[in-house]
């Protein structure tokens, strides 16, 4: 590693700390000055404003703007080097523009995989505390009831619910039909059920109808304990409900919600595809960031910054315009999270080529 490489490394990484630090620093005033009505009224302790909300506030946001912070450390201490001509000194030297890549490379390595160990194993406990936080003294991001409900409990058997109240852990309308080769031999009704605890369930006002070929078998009580593999959870899904999950609990509950036919989970499926995503993109903007802004241009470095934080915000808008076709079902997750990631890395393709040698 050359004193060079050393050199950009450094500054890379410092000019993306520092801009972390600024862009903070200016949220965290804005963010507090619109919830200030909040906590007046709810009256949250200052411990718990500084510890539970804005300590988990601060990588979170870290996080969801990472491709801003890189794009513009990119831009901001390239276009310093190139206004100052040092590009063009190491160049007349020999070293080529692919060569000079390299610590940039090296740099964006180092973001990504913080940012995808964050992102994964970090950040989604300190989701949990921010969003209990916000529910209490904030707004209410919780779901605690649905209707018309329908998931496979295990294989063969399938429970239904007219709606579920998870205030009051009560469900009305309950049915648990069991299937064997496609024909249903066994059909559990009740008027009201009570989930207890893990999984155990107590179902109120029941008939149990047992189909043996053409005979029927019937039996009615009023009170019933049953095991059902199933908890609220697994249906009262709130749309920030996946961003408390690691990856690998994360990846094991989209298995488990596929298993069980449940068809509203594309929230965790894009949550799950973009920790993946976010951390690639840290490269594809590099080579941007780097392309744009290692040639001396008469705009100087403002003109170098405007075009990079322009590119910067079409991104995070351009992956959020994409997820939104994934959440309504129309373009799968997976495809839907890394459109963006492929059309800039064709941009990043063309810059590369047009950077100067």
């Amino acid at each position: 590693m050359l004193i060079i490489d050393r050199y950009i490394i450094r500054k890379f990484l410092g000019t993306y700390i520092f801009t972390i630090a600024m862009i903070i620093a200016i949220t965290i005033v804005i963010d507090l000055n619109q919830k200030i009505d909040n906590f007046i009224k709810t009256s949250p302790p200052i411990y718990n404003i500084i510890v539970d909300y804005y300590l988990n506030f601060i990588p979170y946001f870290i996080n969801l703007f990472s491709p801003l912070f890189v794009f513009i450390a990119v831009i901001f201490f390239t276009s310093r080097m190139a206004e100052n001509s040092e590009i063009i000194a190491l160049m007349s030297s020999g070293l080529n523009f692919r060569r000079l890549l390299r610590p940039y490379m090296i740099s964006a390595v180092i973001i990504a995989l913080s940012t995808f160990l964050l992102n994964s194993f970090v950040i989604p406990p300190g989701n949990v505390k921010r969003i209990e936080f916000e529910n209490r003294y904030v707004r209410n991001k919780s779901v605690d009831y649905a209707s018309n409900i329908q998931l496979k409990v295990e294989p063969g058997i399938i429970a239904r619910f007219n709606n579920f109240d998870n205030s009051t852990r009560r469900g009305k309308g309950f049915s648990l039909e069991r299937f064997e080769n496609k024909k249903l031999v066994s059909r559990l009704t009740a008027r009201e059920i009570f989930w207890d605890s893990l999984y155990h369930w107590h179902v109120n006002d029941y008939m149990i109808r047992d189909f043996e070929g053409m005979k029927e078998i019937i039996s009615s009580g009023e009170k019933l304990d049953t095991i059902l593999t199933i908890v609220p959870s697994d249906f009262l899904i709130s749309a920030h409900d996946s961003e408390q999950l690691t990856t690998p609990r994360l990846k094991a509950y989209i298995d488990r919600q596929k298993q069980r036919g449940i068809g509203n989970i594309q929230l965790f499926e894009i949550e799950y595809h973009q920790r993946f995503a976010m951390s690639f993109a840290a490269f594809i903007l590099t080579i941007i960031g780097v392309s744009l802004s290692s040639r001396k241009v008469k705009g100087g470095m403002g003109l170098n910054i405007g075009i990079g934080m322009g590119l910067s915000f079409s991104y995070i808008l351009f992956l959020q315009v994409s997820s939104t076709f994934a959440v309504s079902g129309m373009v799968n997750p997976f495809i839907a999270v890394w459109i963006p990631n492929l059309l800039f890395a064709v941009i990043a393709v063309w810059l590369y080529r047009k950077a100067p040698r």
